[in-house]
């Protein structure tokens, strides 16, 4: 190895995995549904969170629509 490197004569470039990057939020969750997906976890071997991520995620890519009648 040497003992310097000249770095100068590098080109950066734009990181090509930004785009698969997670945003963090903040989420209120009723406790039976945080519950029930870290029952899964367990079960699984796969993070709680990483779970409803996937959840999510497949609602958005098959574009499921929640269906809610409020009243009789």
């Amino acid at each position: 190895m040497r003992d310097e490197y000249d770095f100068s004569k590098l080109k950066g470039r734009k990181n090509p995995y930004t785009k698969y990057l997670k945003q963090p939020v903040t989420i209120r969750l009723d406790r039976d549904t945080v519950t029930y997906f870290k029952k899964l976890a367990d079960k699984t071997g796969v993070a709680y969170q990483s779970l409803i991520n996937l959840y999510l995620r497949d609602c958005a890519a098959n574009k499921r629509e929640l269906e809610m009648r409020w009243g009789p």
